[in-house]
């Protein structure tokens, strides 16, 4: 199917078809979704891949509101995955998640290559479960000093707090805190990663 059929069969644009493929449009609306999905002859759920399900139940698709209940979070500025950058929270737009179980979310925007090895490019965007302390090891965002906010994997012994890169590039090295003389706080929890121009 070209672009230009899978255009006229979902009532939108070739240009929009471009831009959700190449995820320069990520905030694609749910009629588009299924009218997408049922010109391809499959369920919502699983062209968003929350499913392993290809076809459709019985004769008819299921309505993504079906699949999945999507919840609109706020994607604050940018955040760095290599030397840490001024945290801004400034909203540059949303972004959607099936997340939910009272939590509070947020996306953040990924810049830099420390995490690449974690799955978690440069241009990528976060989601954060809001939360000031998280287990031995678990990829969170941390602020430095009230200012600097960077993405890590936590490791803590006394007041020693280490923030480790995971990276196919050597460059990257952890940056190592004595919580003592340099406040380091958990603003939130790496939930998942994944590719969007916001």
């Amino acid at each position: 199917m070209t672009q230009t059929d899978l255009a006229e069969a979902a009532s939108t644009t070739k240009q929009n078809i471009y831009k959700y493929e190449n995820g320069i449009i990520t905030n694609i609306p749910s009629n588009k979704i299924e009218a997408i999905a049922a010109a391809m002859h499959t369920t919502p759920a699983y062209l968003m891949g929350w499913t392993e399900e290809r076809e459709p139940v019985g004769q008819k698709d299921v309505a993504l509101s079906d699949a999945v209940t999507l919840h609109r979070i706020p994607v604050l500025g940018r955040i760095a995955a290599g030397a840490p950058i001024y945290a801004e929270e400034n909203i540059e737009g949303y972004t959607y998640t099936a997340l939910n179980g009272g939590n509070e979310y947020f996306g953040l925007r990924v810049h830099g290559d420390s995490m690449n090895a974690a799955g978690i490019w440069d241009g990528y965007t976060v989601i954060v479960r809001r939360q000031d302390v998280v287990e031995e090891g678990q990829i969170a965002v941390c602020l430095i000093d009230g200012q600097d906010a960077t993405l890590k994997r936590v490791s803590q012994e006394g007041n020693i707090v280490t923030l480790m890169p995971q990276s196919t590039n050597p460059e990257h090295k952890p940056f190592v805190f004595d919580i003592t003389k340099t406040q380091v706080k958990i603003l939130g929890l790496v939930v998942r990663a994944e590719f969007s121009l916001v």
